[in-house]
Parts: structure tokens; sequence; C-alpha cells
């Protein structure tokens, strides 16, 4: 399922002392951008929402992005030369290569999920859409355990990217907490893996 990893909750890891920072974030910095990811508003949700939320989330936090998403903002997810990338630039603003992987506009919300505006393609036979199947198939196969869900989500994975990192641990508090309120918590992988839809698209969460 790309670059994006999960462990157990327990496995939240906290932050050793290293040799440097290659990526240039203090203790402060990261206090600030944890304070800043908070996630906010978090309500019940009936359970196709909480499915649709986690897929759309989990497929845009697999793609590479090496800036700090702002809520409310725009976001354009591609599929270039195999991998997903999250960037600021619309297709209108690339070349005909670029946009024809332009898979759809992507809005981080308060609670920290994220929501999607697919692009026209993914209702074409392309490699978008190929893409996206794939990435469904493994979603389905990360369901078929008799885990609950908060067992599986990506609260923290310590190879990926800073931000992705992050976000990813957002995403993890915002489900627990909707589960949570939604008496959903002991829920099992498989029977959220009853409610996937057939077609991929349909999973797409978009707030429209």
């Amino acid at each position: 399922m790309g670059k994006l990893k999960h462990v157990k909750p327990g496995n939240f890891a906290i932050a050793r002392k290293t040799d440097g920072n290659p990526e240039g974030k203090g203790l402060n910095g990261f206090l600030f951008d944890w304070y800043r990811s908070e996630p906010r508003g978090v309500v019940a949700k009936p359970r196709r929402q909480v499915l649709a939320e986690l897929f759309t989330s989990m497929l845009v936090l697999s793609a590479t992005f090496k800036y700090r998403p702002a809520v409310g903002a725009a976001n354009y997810l591609y599929w270039i030369n195999g991998e997903w990338c999250l960037s600021l630039v619309a297709p209108d603003e690339w070349s005909q290569a670029r946009r024809a992987g332009f898979a759809g506009t992507c809005v981080l919300q308060r609670d920290m999920t994220w929501t999607i505006a697919p692009s026209e393609l993914l209702a074409e036979d392309s490699p978008v859409s190929g893409a996206i199947g794939r990435f469904f198939g493994a979603f389905a196969e990360m369901l078929d355990t008799d885990l609950t869900l908060e067992e599986i989500l990506p609260f923290y994975a310590g190879k990926m990217p800073y931000y992705q990192r992050l976000y990813a641990s957002a995403l993890s508090r915002s489900m627990r907490a909707a589960v949570t309120l939604g008496d959903q918590a002991s829920t099992s992988c498989r029977q959220w893996y009853m409610l996937l839809p057939q077609q991929t698209s349909a999973l797409l969460a978009y707030r429209g």
C-alpha cells in the first residue's frame, strides 16, 4: 500500500536523542506542528463514512510531500512515475504528461481526515485509475483480520518522512476518537471489510 505502514498503538515512540536533525525539526518546532495537527471537531460518524475517510486519508498519506498541509486548502494528488505525489500545483499548471496522472483535489479537514474530489480520469481505464484499484486491493487486504480498526491504524511509522508521519499520527488519533464516540471501537476489521463497496471510486470521501 505504497509507503504507508502501520504498527500497534502501543508502539508509538517517544523521540530519541540523535546526532543532529536532518529534517530541521527541533523540539519547539515539533511541538508546534503537533499542536497544529491536533484533530478538532471529531464526532461520531456512520460506519461507511469512517471507512471512506480512512481509505481516502491513507491514500493521500501514502503520497510524498515535503510541506505542511493547511486545513481547508486545496492539494492535488498525482500518480507519477509509479508513485503517489501530493502537490500544491494544480493540474492546469502542469504539462499534459503530469495532468494524465491527476487523481483528484484533496482537502485536509479540521478533524485531520482527508477528502478528495475525484478526477474524471478515475472513471476511465487509465494508469491513475489502475493505481487506485491496486491501492483499494491492498486496503481490503489490510482489513482481512480479526483485529480492531484501532489496532491497525498508522499511529507511527519511523521510516516515513516527517510530515507524512505527523499527519498519519493525527489521522489515527482522529479515527480512534470517532470510533469511540460512535461505539464502534470493538468492531473487528472483518466487519468493516463487509462494508466495502464493489466500486473503488465509491470509497473516496468527498464532502461537497
